[in-house]
């Protein structure tokens, strides 16, 4: 069972100031002086850097395709957004993850905008996460809303906690996938879908 993807409140009323004392903490525990001149304003471009990374919280993607097309000509063959760049932060260090997903999905007598399929994209990256979840949401989200005859993700994305501290890996991608309805239950469905991205990821 696919979980809704819902927007969310803070538990706990946090103030901008809070936050803003917060980095300046941040800034003296790594040894820096939060009150020199190229520090000062800091904290308050850290906290809007931050409002804008983790915009997905006061985001419900399932808004984005609300609105779809029945007039398709009978059209129920593929349809598919490929390398849609995406940026978001893991939970475990708040390390930046940073990738492109490929997006298809089998239409049951109606489409969306394609933009909107990289704004649920968005939506889900803009939140801590971790990239198997990542995947299933932005799966399930099209699922639940579109109804499809089925839905195929795969998201490609470099791991800064891997890349920029522990083992310092350059390089290396992390590649997950999620296939619902027919992209599950029929090879050749799969098999198309899984080709275009291969060759993508060969390029």
């Amino acid at each position: 069972m696919q979980q809704s993807v819902e927007t969310r409140s803070p538990s706990i009323a946090v103030s901008q100031g809070q936050v803003e004392e917060a980095i300046r903490t941040i800034l003296c525990w790594i040894g820096e002086d939060p009150t020199r001149e190229g520090l000062v304003e800091t904290p308050a471009r850290v906290a809007r850097a931050y409002r804008s990374y983790f915009s997905g919280y006061s985001q419900n993607p399932e808004e984005y395709l609300q609105k779809t097309f029945e007039e398709t000509a009978g059209y129920d063959e593929m349809v598919l957004l490929k390398r849609i760049p995406f940026r978001s932060h893991c939970e475990h260090h708040m390390a930046p993850i940073v990738g492109r997903a490929w997006v298809g999905y089998l239409p049951r007598n109606r489409v969306v905008g394609i933009s909107k399929l990289a704004r649920v994209v968005e939506a889900c990256a803009s939140r801590l996460q971790i990239q198997e979840r990542l995947t299933a949401e932005i799966a399930g989200v099209i699922e639940r809303v579109l109804q499809p005859e089925g839905v195929a993700v795969v998201l490609k994305a470099e791991h800064h906690c891997m890349s920029a501290r522990g083992v310092k890996m350059h390089g290396v991608d992390l590649t997950t996938s999620s296939m619902l309805g027919k992209f599950r239950t029929n090879p050749m469905t799969r098999q198309e879908f899984m080709s275009i991205v291969n060759s993508d990821l060969r390029d």
